[in-house]
């Protein structure tokens, strides 16, 4: 009798998350973060995100490789044989360690353990054709591009014609690439402390506070645990660290800060640290994200009032000294970290947000005081969500005015937070209205628009 092939704990998570995700029900990154996937052995956890991360990655052009190969191209697939044959392919194709024989016998057994016995032996037939093509996929067109690179078709054309073809080329494979691991350390001993655990970091691009983890698990340290070392990309630290000195008057501080859309919490950890005296009001309306805000801030309690809030239902005017607005947006500059973003994306979500977002912009500068200034971020690279909801709050209130970012990068130099490097780096990036949007590729983060705006009158 022919033994029945193992499936292993790695490709079963994967197999759970990939269906939760293509069923809309979570995101990849708070699935790989449970704990059905933290009490997996590091080699099966790897694995786990791999398959998950890869998968997602890769999704469009395997289901283009996976179709040319079925009886019938345009045959509907059920869910749980199109996400075995994802799997299958992506190993095939992208990980030249796993041995062929268990990348195919697994997935067919992922089908028939999903309930589908009578198509095994499909999955079975088409990953026993599925070869690396002979020739590389061609990326001399946008269309071509995005087939290449598994990006839809229509975010490669409209960043082609805004930012360029090779600017659009290198958001692509950013989109493909693990993103940069990057922490925020408290101080220099925490660096030392790190080291002693086999942790080795790199220098930060942009920031003085910023390291890359270069090898080793820092999850699993005591510092971690304790949050003396925090997971926070580069630029959303930069976000935090600009609204964190706005004014000038970073050795004294500000009085006041709203964060009008706060949760997860890690740039209103910073306004807090930069800002050792300041009032903060940090504002979440969902309940999920509000209870993880609550329990990441439960040290401050004494300093940062948590709201189960909406950010435009605020009833107060002219109360705080600055605000931040990191407004909820499409995401798209963060394809490398959550790409199922972009099987989730269409146009028209772009004008729904613009107005959310202008709505909220609008919220944090009538908080503000007259004088006072509130930056507005996204990690969104599309002009919908970023220059134009800008120039929409502009057109509605003739008391705002934007404040070019240029000489506030001096200032955060000359205070010890950017390095004269990345100041360089990151002039480079300021838009016509001294705005800075970091492109993928770019540098080693994410994607993100960031303004500065001043309440006149």
């Amino acid at each position: 009798m022919k033994k029945t092939p193992q499936i292993s704990v790695a490709r079963k998570a994967a197999f759970k998350i990939l269906m939760a995700v293509e069923r809309g029900q979570s995101h990849s990154d708070d699935l790989l973060r449970d704990q059905a996937v933290n009490v997996l052995s590091a080699p099966d956890r790897n694995l786990t995100t791999a398959l998950v991360l890869g998968v997602l990655r890769w999704q469009i052009q395997l289901d283009h490789q996976i179709h040319a190969l079925l009886k019938r191209p345009n045959a509907k697939l059920d869910s749980e044989i199109l996400i075995a044959l994802r799997m299958g392919a992506f190993q095939l194709l992208h990980l030249n360690r796993i041995p062929a024989r268990a990348a195919i016998d697994e997935s067919v057994e992922l089908a028939k353990q999903a309930g589908h016995r009578f198509a095994s032996g499909m999955v079975n037939a088409v990953l026993r054709k599925v070869r690396v093509p002979s020739e590389p996929f061609s990326e001399e067109t946008p269309a071509a591009l995005a087939l290449s690179q598994a990006h839809p078709t229509w975010l490669v054309e409209r960043w082609a014609s805004f930012y360029g073809f090779e600017t659009a080329r290198a958001i692509c494979r950013h989109g493909q690439a693990q993103p940069a691991l990057t922490v925020r350390i408290a101080s220099a001993e925490v660096v030392e402390e790190l080291a002693q655990a086999g942790i080795q970091l790199g220098a930060g691009e942009l920031l003085t506070a910023a390291r890359t983890v270069l090898s080793g698990d820092v999850t699993a340290t005591a510092a971690f645990r304790e949050g003396r070392v925090r997971l926070q990309d580069e630029g959303s630290q930069l976000v935090a660290e600009i609204a964190a000195s706005i004014g000038g008057d970073h050795g004294q501080g500000a009085n006041s800060i709203l964060d009008a859309c706060a949760a997860p919490g890690g740039k209103t950890l910073i306004l807090a640290e930069r800002n050792p005296a300041a009032r903060i009001v940090a504002c979440e309306s969902r309940e999920a994200r509000f209870a993880q805000l609550q329990k990441r801030l439960a040290g401050y309690n004494d300093r940062i009032e948590c709201r189960l809030a909406d950010a435009t239902a605020l009833n107060e005017d002219g109360v705080f000294d600055r605000a931040l607005a990191d407004v909820p947006c499409s995401g798209t500059g963060t394809l490398g970290r959550n790409p199922e973003i972009r099987h989730r994306l269409r146009p028209e979500d772009l004008p729904r947000q613009a107005e959310r977002q202008r709505a909220i912009l609008s919220a944090a500068l009538r908080a503000v005081r007259v004088g006072g200034q509130a930056v507005y971020s996204t990690c969104s690279l599309e002009p919908e969500e970023n220059e134009q909801v800008i120039a929409a709050v502009l057109r509605q209130s003739a008391n705002t005015r934007v404040v070019s970012l240029e000489s506030r990068m001096d200032a955060l130099v000359e205070e010890g937070v950017l390095t004269s490097p990345g100041a360089a780096k990151l002039r480079g990036s300021l838009t016509p209205e001294g705005a800075l949007r970091l492109m993928p590729g770019a540098f080693r983060t994410d994607g993100f628009f960031i303004a500065l705006m001043e309440r006149t009158a």
